[in-house]
């Protein structure tokens, strides 16, 4: 018979990190979280760029899960409302789905931010990684605010807006307009804006702002070829963003 898996606490911090890769490989990101979170709560130095991209990438697929189901529930929600009376009975069933899914989702960014707030960015003293953490948190601010109703909502969105800020400013001090990370947190500060905070001509500054610089500095810095193929595929989602976001304003208009 096939020996368990332990807990992440009868295992030293590389057999913990070995298993939460095992688990991406297999798709189980569940217990990548549980591994990788072990070792984000017990160590006393700061996460190298390995474990740094194991947690995220674990919260991502766990949290991107339960979005994208959100979605098709909302989809699904949209075509029941407009069937015959005779099928209404089907709609308090949908939502109750729909409660579940949000409760899991507001579970999990939670416990990411935990992690992160009490953890991961206290130990932080390399300033890629801090941004890199405050865009994380950005992020599950974010999604909870995506969720959220009236006050909390509100809450949400600020915990958010603060985030991205300290990120951005961090990063535009010690961070070139090229690096993919730096792009990234342009990416979705720019879609907080839009999205959230219902500011489409913010979005589009700072979109355009992100991606102008980077073409700028695109010839002046020399990038890997991994940073290189991260950055163009960045700047490549902004200016989709932009030409959506200018059509959306002229067809207002």
């Amino acid at each position: 018979m096939a020996t368990s898996l332990k807990e992440p606490s009868e295992y030293t911090r590389e057999e913990n990190i070995l298993i939460a890769k095992y688990a991406e490989q297999a798709d189980r990101y569940n217990d990548m979280v549980k591994y990788i979170k072990h070792v984000a709560k017990t160590s006393n130095e700061e996460l190298s760029t390995e474990e740094r991209n194991l947690l995220s990438v674990a919260y991502k697929n766990i949290i991107g899960s339960r979005r994208a189901a959100l979605h098709t529930v909302s989809i699904i929600e949209q075509k029941d409302e407009t069937k015959t009376k005779n099928e209404e009975n089907k709609l308090p069933l949908l939502k109750n789905y729909r409660g579940l899914i949000e409760k899991e989702l507001t579970e999990l960014c939670r416990d990411g931010l935990d992690i992160l707030e009490n953890f991961v960015i206290p130990s932080a003293k390399d300033p890629e990684t801090k941004v890199f953490y405050l865009k994380m948190m950005g992020d599950y601010y974010r999604y909870l605010a995506e969720i959220f109703v009236d006050s909390e909502r509100k809450t949400a969105s600020d915990n958010s807006l603060d985030a991205y800020k300290k990120a951005a400013e961090l990063a535009e001090a010690e961070l070139n307009p090229t690096d993919p990370i730096r792009l990234g947190l342009a990416l979705n500060f720019s879609e907080f804006y839009h999205e959230i905070l219902k500011m489409p001509n913010d979005a589009c500054r700072l979109a355009k702002a992100a991606f102008d610089d980077a073409i700028a500095g695109l010839d002046n810095i020399n990038l890997p070829e991994d940073s290189y193929k991260d950055s163009t595929l960045i700047m490549q989602l902004l200016r989709d963003n932009l030409s959506l976001w200018k059509n959306e304003n002229e067809e207002e208009i």
